[in-house]
């Protein structure tokens, strides 16, 4: 039986939309904090001389360098090493690895994977001092410091190269990435002077007075010191900044700072967090740092940590005692039941008003279904 004509023409607009689908384009929704300060595009006002498609250190670093600030919008295939032949090859020490593991992300513009094979090594990205930036849709794996440097005071191996640094910036869309240590998990570390000799760093930092950030729908695994907020207790600069959104994230084997916070008002929904107080070599020390005055908004976030007993076992004040922080939380679960923070953590009551509305709520027993589903690459469509 012939079908209608009006049939195969909407056959043919169906196929035609979901063929022309392209996720490069997207702005920062109103969800979180990238919202505000007139909000965040990154590069999807490119003109094509600006849209690059990339598979190497040189091509990418070509691509950042295209047009200034225009808007430009790179999409990576592949993998990129910043520590491939095409790049000079592996890092001699730690001034060479300064030197050629940076990738310095220009204003205005949207770095994103092609597809879910999409990879950054040996490599720390640098959103410093820039307004507009998306990061979205790659596997970035933790460089590893070639020469840590041993604290005799602290007692403990100090290193260097964050993945991902956000830096007095504004207005940037962190989404749909996955952090994480392996293939080089601290296992496979040497031990010297009785402690692991660590070589990363943190994950994702956001510091010096870095403005409307939204970090939303990644992963972060296996990994020890991952989002800190706020450089240090005495950069007092960054009181009334370190405006951030924490959402929709999955948190495996993260040992603590998810995240740790300093000075900043940030607003932390509907995460999942997943580890265990006895985990090797990734055990569960805490997820959420209430330091120096932080504010801290915390909603329906759900936390499965084996071995976590209360509150105080998940969100603490990893700094010093005279220097505390303030937080407040309704609707989030410690395995299975209320964090009940009020009243089994010690903590002043945050108070402030979330300046974006209408944003998706779940319930925390729903988070850890609608996260792990959702979180990390491989979920959106490139073209």
């Amino acid at each position: 039986m012939n079908r209608p004509r009006f049939l195969f023409a909407l056959s043919a607009l169906a196929f035609a939309g979901a063929a022309l689908a392209d996720n490069s384009t997207d702005v920062a929704p109103k969800d979180g904090w990238a919202s505000q300060g007139g909000g965040t595009t990154g590069g999807s006002a490119a003109s094509s001389k600006y849209i690059s498609k990339v598979s190497s250190a040189s091509q990418l670093e070509s691509a950042l360098s295209l047009g200034g600030t225009n808007p430009k919008i790179i999409k990576i295939y592949g993998t990129i090493d910043m520590a491939s032949a095409d790049n000079g090859g592996a890092f001699t020490d730690h001034d060479d690895q300064a030197a050629r593991g940076l990738i310095v992300v220009p204003s205005n513009t949207t770095l994103i994977g092609a597809s879910a094979d999409a990879k950054i090594v040996n490599a720390s990205i640098s959103i410093k001092k820039v307004e507009n930036v998306i990061l979205r849709n790659l596997t970035i794996v933790s460089p590893c410091d070639v020469e840590p440097v041993w604290s005799s005071s602290e007692g403990r191996w100090n290193s260097e190269f964050d993945s991902v640094v956000i830096y007095s910036s504004k207005r940037v869309w962190v989404d749909h990435n996955k952090f994480t240590d392996a293939p080089l998990t601290d296992d496979q570390l040497p031990v010297e002077n009785g402690q692991v000799k660590q070589c990363h760093d943190g994950a994702l930092d956001i510091i010096h007075a870095s403005d409307y950030i939204t970090v939303s729908n990644n992963t972060f695994d296996q990994h020890d010191k991952n989002n800190l907020i706020g450089s240090s207790d005495t950069s007092k600069d960054e009181e009334g900044h370190l405006t951030v959104t924490f959402h929709h994230n999955l948190f495996t084997k993260v040992m603590e700072r998810a995240p740790r916070v300093r000075y900043g008002k940030v607003h932390i929904y509907n995460n999942y967090y997943s580890g265990s107080k006895s985990d090797s070599p990734y055990k569960h020390n805490y997820s959420v740092g209430v330091g120096y005055k932080s504010q801290i908004l915390s909603t329906n976030n759900a936390f499965d940590i084996t071995g976590a007993k209360t509150c105080a076992d998940v969100v603490k004040n990893p700094g010093s005692s005279k220097l505390t922080g303030s937080i407040a939380d309704s609707g989030s679960l410690l395995n299975g039941t209320d964090l009940a923070l009020s009243t089994k953590c010690s903590f002043a009551k945050a108070s402030w008003t979330i300046p974006y509305t209408g944003y998706p709520l779940d319930n925390a027993a729903n988070v850890k279904s609608k996260v792990t589903a959702n979180a990390g690459v491989g979920k959106l469509t490139v073209n």
